[in-house]
């Protein structure tokens, strides 16, 4: 298992709004860049997805605001895996995006799956996706979820 996965990220002027702070939906925009990068990182790039022709789905984002974030903050995001089922078709993450001092400013969590871009329906990971995630880094309060099967799959 992955010790930690973070990656620095410059504000930009495009993700302030009117009230010259971080507009809400930038928040969901770096944990989606962190994700990627995550997967990427771990042989789950674009190319990979195409070749499995299977992606990433989300059923819920939720964002909890600690600290205002400005213009030319620099900012850190991490990502950590709350829970999953054994074979990690169902998966929560959450990710946490801290101030350049380190103070924690919000708090993304993010329940998912997989999606056969053939069929347009979930689908169970390839032992090789599974691998991926079961190295990835888990919070203090992981918990393994039952595996339900579904008709669908």
């Amino acid at each position: 298992m992955m010790k930690n996965f973070e990656i620095p990220i410059q504000v930009r002027w495009s993700d302030i709004d009117q009230n010259r702070h971080l507009r809400h939906s930038a928040y969901y925009d770096y944990g989606a860049t962190t994700r990627i990068a995550c997967f990427s990182k771990h042989g789950l790039t674009n190319l990979k997805f195409e070749e499995l022709r299977i992606g990433p789905i989300l059923f819920r984002e939720e964002a909890l605001f600690k600290r205002e974030i400005k213009f030319e903050d620099k900012v850190l995001v991490d990502l950590v895996v709350t829970k999953a089922t054994a074979d990690f078709s169902r998966w929560s993450i959450r990710h946490h995006i801290y101030k350049e001092d380190r103070q924690l400013a919000a708090i993304l969590n993010m329940d998912g799956a997989w999606i056969d871009m053939t069929k347009r329906k979930l689908a169970y990971p390839n032992e090789f996706i599974q691998k991926v995630f079961m190295d990835f880094p888990r919070s203090v309060d992981f918990t393994w979820q039952p595996t339900k099967p579904s008709a669908s799959q």
